[in-house]
């Protein structure tokens, strides 16, 4: 008897505390084509700029392009045109341009969304988390309170408020002003 009575408390508690559930479709993209053949900044400058390759910007050495798989809204990066693995190995003008254009995302994006802070840096090399370990690029994350929750923390989910491509056309058009 008292077997029966727990199950029959386990299916109430189910209706009484129900499982919510966010969908990110997004992700199922990520997992099924995150693993390209080739450089994927190389190939994205080869194309033609829009929401397709994601560039919002090109300079002479170096262009910025919104991060796919972004942390929050407006997650950039510089990116010199030249492959190469790490800061040391571009010529002076290459680094000091990124560099430009690190301080030039931070304004567009203090402008666009009006961050209270930034996380600005590179991961350079596998043991320090860079996901494309033999181009270096710069990230430009813009950060609120709050944008590190739960969700993050536990759910391995991040919420973003705006479409990626929303976010593109907000960018690009902030850096042709």
């Amino acid at each position: 008897m008292q077997k029966r009575k727990e199950g029959r408390q386990d299916f109430l508690l189910q209706f009484i505390h129900p499982m919510n559930h966010i969908w990110s479709p997004w992700r199922m993209e990520y997992m099924e084509h995150s693993k390209v053949e080739g450089c994927i900044f190389c190939m994205a400058q080869e194309m033609e700029d829009s929401a397709e390759n994601l560039i919002a910007y090109r300079s002479e050495r170096a262009y910025v392009i919104l991060n796919r798989y972004p942390y929050t809204s407006g997650h950039l990066m510089v990116v010199p045109f030249d492959h190469q693995p790490n800061l040391e190995v571009l010529d002076p003008a290459t680094r000091a341009e990124m560099m430009e254009l690190t301080t030039r995302c931070m304004t567009v994006l203090r402008k666009l969304y009006r961050p209270p802070a930034f996380n600005m840096g590179a991961n350079i090399g596998e043991a320090a988390g860079a996901g494309v370990k033999a181009h270096v690029h710069m990230h430009i994350v813009p950060r609120w309170a709050g944008d590190t929750n739960f969700m993050s923390a536990i759910g391995e989910t991040r919420v973003l408020p705006e479409l990626l491509e929303d976010t593109y056309q907000r960018v690009r058009r902030a850096f042709q002003e």
